[in-house]
Parts: structure tokens; C-alpha cells; sequence
């Protein structure tokens, strides 16, 4: 009893409460006492240095179960391994999906079923128009665009007008000047819109009714030139290697002078238009006359024979003629309206 008067002495000036958890504890090991003399001291030695009190309280609630972590730590625990799971499952299930048979036989099905409509798509455009030999018609550099541009507006001088072939297959716009192409007429007539929208914006003009107007009605006329070319080879029985594209190069060469002529119009007025007119339409007549004269007048042996033998010549000379006479006409219905 002595003892335990002792020990409560010293623990009372630390301020712990005898009621409380270490009250009980002492408790204890006094009890403890009477039975076990050399276990007095064991208490003291563990609580007796006064900076102990983080000690104090660990020994007190040694033998208080963790809960706090028996039940946190272990429930969260289990959501992270139910959210593995889960991703797991979900990970299986698209594995599943791609390696289902079922899945992969409708997969290849809608491949099969995509390539044929391309394909077919492929099949019905190359019964109105060739890919292959569109490309043929843009195959161009920038040595064959200058030399050509050069030779449309001056033609008088260029000697050799033969379209050049390997191995019956005419040589690509890059390797021979003479070969027909879609390149420029194209960019011409790009540039003839603009051209207008410039011409008609400088005298107040502008809109874009006037504008479209003047693209549809420069597209129409090339459309209505090629159709009566086609007609006239057909009805004139004429056989030619003349195929619509070139129709519609040769039609779409006249852009050029077109660009020409406005330009002049635009920095001279109308005296510098009408020089400029007159300068590519002749041009221009002389390019196609001479141009044409080797894919309509060249081929006269197969025609050679029967009735209408010796008026085959003068039809296609006519043919020739009146398609380099329409373009000067073209010219000045396309571009009057923007010199003014």
C-alpha cells in the first residue's frame, strides 16, 4: 500500500487523472504488487522521465484494439481491389468482343461489302471519264506552262506541231509542248473570274449575281463548243483520235487571251483593248487551226475510199475553220462587258 501511495504521488503533479485510463493501469500493477515484488519498479521506469508524455500515452492504449485501421484501412483496401476487378472485367470484355468469331466475321463482311461499293463507284465513273487519263492531261512542270503560254501568244513562229508518241501512246504536256492539257485552261479561267470580279469592283459594278453570272456563262460557252465539235465528228463521220478532253483543252485555251485582252482593256482603255482583241484572236485562230490540222486532216488514208471520199477533206477543213473562227466571237461576247 505504500508503494502504491508512492507511484499515485508521482503521477498526480504530471496531471493525469487517477479516473482515467492511466488510473487503471496503475491500478492494476498495484494489485499486481502483493504476489510479485521485483515488478514495483517496472511501472516507474517506464513513465519516470517527465518529457515521457507521448510514451505515457502509448503504453496506456497499447492494448486498445486498432479499429481505426482494422476497419478504414481494409475497406478501402477492398474499393481499390473491386475497381481492379471492375477494370478487369471491362478490359476482358473488349477482349472478348475482338476475339468473338462472330465479331470478326462482321467485320470482315462490312470490309468485303465497303470494297465492293468502291469498287463499283470506281466502275461507274470510269465509264463517263478515265482517272487515269485525266491525270495524264495535268501532267505538267513549270518549263512546259511558260513555253506553252509563250506559244499561244505567239504561234507564227513554232515549226514543229506534231504530237510526239511512245509506243502508240502520246508523250505526257511535260515532254511535249504540242500535247494538248487541262492544267491551263483550268487556272485561265480561275483567273479570268477573279480578272471580271477586279474589272467590275473598279467601276462599282460588283455583286455576286454579276460575278456568278459571268463564270456560268464562260463555262456554258465551252460546254456548247465542245457538244457542236463532238456533233460534227459524228455526223461528218470524221475519225479522229480527237477524244473530249482535248476538245475541251483546246476550247479552254482561249482563256488565256481572254486574260490578255482585259488586262489591256483595264491599263489602256478601250484602244488598248481592242489591239489586245485583235492580237489573241489572231493568235489563237492560228494555234488551233494548226493544232487541229494534225488530229483532223492527218488521218486521211482511212477515209480514203468510197463515195463521199473526196468531200471528207473539205468537211474537216470546214470543221477545222469554223472552230477557230467561233473563237474570236467568244472572246468579245465574254469580255466586252468589263472594259468599258
Amino acid at each position: 500500500m505504500c508503494v502504491a501511495a508512492t507511484q499515485a504521488h508521482f503521477y498526480q503533479p504530471m496531471g493525469i487523472s487517477r479516473g482515467g485510463s492511466t488510473g487503471a493501469y496503475v491500478a492494476e500493477q498495484t494489485m499486481a504488487l502483493p504476489h510479485h515484488g521485483y515488478r514495483a519498479t517496472k511501472p516507474r521506469a517506464r513513465a519516470a522521465p517527465p518529457s515521457g508524455d507521448p510514451l505515457l500515452f502509448e503504453d496506456t492504449s497499447a492494448g486498445v484494439p486498432p479499429m481505426n485501421s482494422q476497419n478504414y484501412y481494409e475497406s478501402g483496401y477492398n474499393i481499390g481491389g473491386g475497381a481492379a476487378a471492375g477494370g478487369g472485367q471491362g478490359a476482358g470484355g473488349v477482349n472478348t468482343l475482338f476475339t468473338d468469331p462472330m465479331a470478326n466475321a462482321a467485320m470482315m463482311y462490312g470490309s468485303s461489302l465497303a470494297n465492293q461499293g468502291k469498287d463499283m463507284v470506281n466502275k461507274e465513273i470510269s465509264r463517263f471519264m478515265s482517272v487515269n487519263k485525266l491525270k495524264y492531261f495535268f501532267a505538267v512542270d513549270t518549263k512546259y506552262v511558260m513555253k506553252k503560254l509563250m506559244l499561244l501568244m505567239f504561234p507564227y513562229t513554232h515549226q514543229d506541231w506534231e504530237v510526239r508518241y511512245h509506243r502508240d501512246t502520246p508523250l505526257t504536256p511535260r515532254h511535249d509542248v504540242n500535247a494538248p492539257d487541262l492544267y491551263i485552261p483550268t487556272m485561265a479561267f480561275i483567273t479570268y473570274i477573279l480578272l471580271a470580279g477586279m474589272a467590275l469592283g473598279i467601276q462599282k459594278r460588283f455583286s455576286p449575281e454579276v460575278l456568278g453570272l459571268c463564270a456560268s456563262t464562260a463555262l456554258v460557252w465551252v460546254v456548247i463548243e465542245v457538244l457542236v465539235m463532238l456533233l460534227s465528228l459524228y455526223l461528218l463521220t470524221v475519225h479522229t483520235d480527237l477524244s473530249t478532253f482535248d476538245l475541251v483543252a483546246y476550247s479552254g485555251y482561249k482563256y488565256v487571251g481572254m486574260i490578255f485582252t482585259v488586262l489591256c482593256g483595264l491599263l489602256f482603255g478601250s484602244d488598248g483593248y481592242y489591239v489586245a482583241l485583235a492580237w489573241s484572236s489572231c493568235s489563237l485562230m492560228f494555234f488551233i487551226v494548226r493544232s487541229l490540222k494534225m488530229k483532223i486532216l492527218s488521218s486521211l488514208s482511212a477515209d480514203s475510199m468510197g463515195a463521199g471520199a473526196s468531200a471528207k477533206p473539205r468537211f474537216r477543213l470546214y470543221i477545222t475553220v469554223a472552230s477557230a473562227a467561233f473563237q474570236p466571237i467568244i472572246i468579245y461576247w465574254l469580255t466586252a462587258h468589263l472594259v468599258r
